[in-house]
């Protein structure tokens, strides 16, 4: 199987770990990377021995994209990426605004082109480890926190990292919510840093998401209740336990460990990111991928823009409140 030509716009941490994973791997051959900073840019296509050059001739090099620069800037290149045929894998969120991303799925579906966003967290060990036996859960609780750091600060925390906790909600709910309700503050920057919201959807189930990048430490934690038991999961450890009820009922129970069986949980091996961009491979041969859609990654930036639109409102009644 002949390798994918692809390029990476934007090498920062990211961009370079994509870079640098396409350069390694069987299914891609890195023809070059680009970043307005020409220095970054060439001391990371050094490294991996390929070429630094401008994101248009980059495009007309490849026949894949990986678009890792600020949000700011994901229409600008995800749109010259497809103009000039290739296919588009952006880092989350898919834009800032939802015209702009609906004018890339619209131009991705003109050109017969795939376009994936980096919802990553899909492709956490952990998580896939629960396949087997998950259902529709009835009640998710997320918290991702964060310490400071300027990088993402260009948008608010609910697009900065609460995004790839709303995709696994919407993705584990299985429909969009019927309800969002929503708070959060600025704290460091001019943007909301710390932000709770509260989803509900048609037939009951509810979730309660927070993210916050003003913490002392780091944490990534997600817990799923359904009818059948529980998971309480550590996606930055990648580790978890499943609590399913059990199947006979002692006649006397004296704790909850008489009443469930602990099933172990075992993360896949390998790197999310990695099998992300194996996913964004099998997505461009037509063959089955786990891969978020644009489409898809629209509708978590369209609920995302719900919950800033939430928070902002609230943030007005508080205001007036005396």
């Amino acid at each position: 199987m002949i390798p994918l030509r692809a390029g990476v716009v934007g090498v920062g941490r990211l961009g370079a770990a994509h870079a640098r994973l396409l350069a390694r791997g069987a299914r891609f051959d890195l023809v070059g990377v680009s970043d307005v900073d020409s220095g970054r840019a060439g001391a990371v296509a050094a490294s991996l021995g390929v070429t630094a050059l401008r994101s248009a001739e980059l495009c007309r090099e490849a026949e894949a994209i990986v678009v890792a620069v600020p949000t700011a800037a994901h229409f600008e290149i995800g749109h010259e990426a497809l103009d000039a045929g290739c296919h588009v894998l952006i880092e989350k969120p898919i834009a800032r605004a939802l015209a702009e991303a609906d004018a890339l799925v619209e131009l991705a579906r003109r050109q017969d082109r795939v376009l994936g966003v980096g919802h990553v967290e899909r492709f956490n060990g952990i998580l896939l480890a629960c396949d087997p036996y998950l259902s529709v859960p009835r009640y998710l609780e997320s918290l991702r926190l964060a310490p400071f750091q300027e990088r993402g600060t260009d948008v608010t925390v609910v697009l900065d990292l609460m995004i790839h906790d709303i995709d696994l909600v919407l993705a584990l709910a299985g429909a969009s919510p019927t309800d969002v309700r929503a708070v959060g503050v600025p704290v460091i920057t001019g943007s909301i840093d710390i932000a709770n919201a509260r989803l509900a959807f048609e037939g009951g189930t509810v979730a309660s998401i927070t993210a916050s990048r003003v913490s002392t430490r780091a944490l990534r934690q997600l817990r799923l209740f359904q009818n059948s038991g529980y998971f309480s999961l550590d996606l930055a450890g990648q580790t978890g336990e499943h609590l399913r009820r059990a199947r006979r009922r002692p006649d006397r129970a004296t704790g909850i460990e008489d009443l469930v069986e602990r099933v172990p949980l075992a993360a896949v091996p390998g790197e999310p990111l990695e099998r992300e961009l194996d996913a964004f491979a099998d997505a461009i041969r037509g063959e089955p991928s786990r891969l978020v859609r644009g489409e898809q990654a629209r509708q978590a930036l369209d609920v995302a823009i719900r919950i800033t639109r939430e928070i902002e409102e609230f943030a007005h009644v508080v205001a007036q409140d005396p």
